[in-house]
């Protein structure tokens, strides 16, 4: 289903633009002026509405991330979400962003946050096929997937974000010792994925058919359409794989 468009979406996005990149490479290459130091970085492809890279950010705030969502609407809503669960303010009455001290910014300015406040995540709106290829070999310490677009009809396999293609650039941009996570509810894509982790330069180090009875639950981070699905009935399946070079 797709999300209804959001009334003053380019506008409100704008307000958070602090939290907001549009350059991928000059993100990497000035990290310290974009985040305040030089943590290692971490990338979620298709946040979403941004339960998980908040949630994750907050748990381990040593590392810095990256949050890529294709949809602008929805990259809208994951801002707008981890800028309020930051204590940052929230949406106007009548539109715009008020900060914490009642300071109201109106749709097409520019809200004025200071580095410390802006955290650990950085947003970008875009494909991340397209947005990847300009981050250099080894520059990040983690690569995220959760719930992506199984593709599922003839012909779209290599639009999977576990095709082996995805995973060649994966390995390529993590670390040696870097990690590939992918959760899905979806059993055929997991099957599939899989198998391409087999074929592919990373090393299957972990996985589950049943995330919520296993012993990672513990870490896991639920997001809104898991808990959904996870309620209805549907196992999550996850696995974890290794970079191997």
């Amino acid at each position: 289903m797709r999300m209804k468009k959001k009334k003053h979406g380019p506008e409100r996005l704008k307000l958070l633009s602090g939290l907001v990149c549009d350059d991928i490479k000059a993100l990497y290459e000035n990290k310290e002026a974009i985040y305040k130091n030089d943590n290692p970085l971490r990338i979620e492809i298709g946040c979403g509405k941004g339960d998980f890279v908040c949630g994750k950010s907050l748990k381990e705030p040593e590392y810095n991330y990256l949050a890529i969502e294709k949809i602008a609407d929805v990259c809208t809503l994951a801002v707008e979400n981890y800028a309020q669960g930051r204590g940052l303010g929230g949406l106007a009455p009548n539109g715009g962003w008020q900060k914490p001290n009642g300071t109201v910014y109106s749709l097409g300015e520019v809200v004025d946050f200071t580095g410390d406040d802006l955290g650990n995540v950085r947003f970008m709106v875009g494909d991340a096929k397209e947005l990847l290829v300009n981050l250099p070999d080894n520059s990040c310490e983690a690569i995220y997937v959760n719930f992506c677009d199984p593709w599922s009809k003839k012909g779209h396999t290599k639009r999977r974000l576990t095709y082996i293609e995805f995973l060649k650039m994966y390995s390529r941009l993590l670390t040696p010792e870097g990690r590939f996570y992918f959760k899905t509810d979806n059993r055929p894509l997991f099957d599939f994925s899989l198998e391409e982790v087999e074929r592919s330069p990373l090393e299957l180090e972990y996985h589950t058919y049943d995330l919520h009875n296993s012993e990672m639950d513990k870490d896991n981070i639920r997001t809104e359409y898991e808990r959904n699905f996870s309620e209805k009935g549907f196992s999550i399946n996850m696995l974890i794989a290794k970079n191997n070079k």
